[in-house]
């Protein structure tokens, strides 16, 4: 097939770029189209570029019990292939990407453990972004799912997870989900075993319970007026269908009846430990949000200004890095701790790591400490929006998790806001130092008591 290279030359320049814009909070429309979707929109001229994605509650949180990988494994295949639609001939996968290289386009789908996300990016003439459009409206609605590429992409899979089942940052991640969330879909991760059972009907029912426009939340950005927007919205739907039925209730994670305080160790070559502390902590929405990403900053999320970096590597010499975050999510999301160090100190950076934690948790921050990371945090905030992808990132989150509209433009006030009162409060609440699970990949077994005696 024959690319139209000239168009493409300047609009992969544009493309490229991420859409660089003045970063300003801009107002963010909202509304609902009349097959249930909600859609919210923020109109940005600065370049000839338009992004969008559709967001659906598809993620591996929804993955049949036992089949890990499914929902992951749906998202990928979206791009494989196209079943015929009514005149509309089938597409194979060379087709599909050949189309989109035509008109200078990116077209993706990426799943985490809440979500699928659908995005497109397209330049804003009309051609362009109607051929944009219509094309991902099949992915989304449409997918083939062929044998051959699915064996392929299971294949690709299982590779992937043998690698890495060798990584020790990668081990004493899954342990630590496994350990936080248990058998709750949070828990659970793709397997050798789980993806190699997957088959073209469990992505078909996976793709017809959960593809639908009741759960869809479409964000777009960029060169569009809202009528425009409006059309782009209702033409990545139109093939998704309506459903009365509620998607099924998932388990509830409580924190207040989380038993934590386990401790995994495992064995492993690499010539440092890597260690993860934690404990289900946040929900998106939370009211104690601003306080906790504040505070955070302060603990262990501020890169070298942080207590952590300062307690662990600056005085110690222990680790070249260790932070701490909090991910929120649809249900409560994982506080954690990491850090890397060598082995025989494992036991001794673990205990720097919580003294820290519990003169924090027990003390606050200092005045200075909370002035320097709201001047750093609201100095920073711009860059969290600085192009059109990193906007829509913003705005699909603020209407998959159903946060306000204003949220953008109230940010940094919300941030100013925090006092060292809060911050202690809100971390109580949150986090429960005798509750943490403690994952260490690569540090020695401990010893028993007989054998502490035979060395004595």
């Amino acid at each position: 097939m024959k690319i139209r290279r000239g168009l493409t030359r300047t609009a992969c320049a544009l493309l490229l770029t991420g859409a660089t814009w003045v970063a300003q909070a801009a107002p963010i429309a909202s509304w609902h189209l009349p097959n249930g979707a909600r859609v919210l929109f923020v109109e940005n001229h600065a370049l000839p570029i338009v992004d969008a994605s559709v967001s659906l509650d598809a993620g591996s949180r929804r993955d049949p019990n036992g089949q890990s990988g499914v929902a992951g494994m749906t998202c990928a295949m979206l791009r494989r292939g196209l079943e015929a639609r009514g005149s509309i001939p089938a597409m194979d996968e060379a087709q599909i990407s050949d189309a989109i290289a035509d008109i200078a386009a990116d077209i993706g789908c990426s799943a985490d453990t809440d979500r699928v996300i659908i995005s497109l990016r397209s330049l804003s003439s009309q051609a362009e972004r109607d051929t944009t459009v219509a094309l991902a409206s099949r992915m989304l609605s449409s997918p083939a799912f062929p044998a051959a590429l699915l064996e392929r992409e299971k294949t690709r899979s299982i590779a992937a997870i043998r690698e890495d089942d060798t990584r020790p940052a990668s081990l004493a991640n899954k342990a630590f989900w496994r350990s936080l969330y248990g058998t709750h879909p949070y828990g659970q991760v793709p397997t050798v075993e789980t993806v190699a059972r997957i088959t073209q009907d469990d992505l078909r029912a996976h793709h017809r319970q959960y593809y639908v426009a009741d759960s869809a939340v479409i964000a777009i950005v960029g060169d569009v007026s809202r009528e425009e927007a409006n059309v782009i919205a209702l033409a990545l739907t139109a093939g998704l269908p309506r459903t009365s039925a509620a998607l099924p209730v998932l388990p509830k994670i409580d924190v207040n009846t989380f038993a934590g305080a386990q401790e995994v160790r495992q064995a492993h070559p690499a010539s440092q430990a890597h260690i993860l502390m934690g404990m289900p902590s946040l929900e998106r929405g939370d009211p104690d949000y601003f306080a906790i990403i504040v505070g955070n900053y302060i603990l262990g999320g501020g890169g070298f200004v942080s207590r952590l970096v300062h307690e662990v590597r600056e005085k110690r010499g222990m680790a070249y890095s260790v932070r701490s975050g909090f991910s929120p999510m649809k249900q409560a999301g994982p506080f954690q701790i990491s850090l890397q160090t060598k082995k025989e100190q494992s036991d001794e950076a673990i205990h720097v790591v919580r003294a820290t934690l519990d003169n924090f948790l027990h003390k606050g921050p200092t005045q200075a400490e909370l002035q320097a990371a709201k001047d750093n945090m609201i100095g920073g905030f711009a860059l969290n929006i600085d192009t059109n992808s990193k906007m829509l990132a913003n705005v699909s989150a603020i209407g998959y998790y159903d946060l306000p509209l204003d949220y953008l433009e109230t940010w940094k006030r919300n941030v100013a806001k925090v006092t060292t009162h809060d911050i202690r409060a809100a971390f109580r609440r949150k986090l429960d130092p005798a509750r943490l699970v403690t994952v260490i990949v690569g540090a020695p077994e401990k010893k028993n008591e007989a054998q502490a005696d035979r060395q004595k």
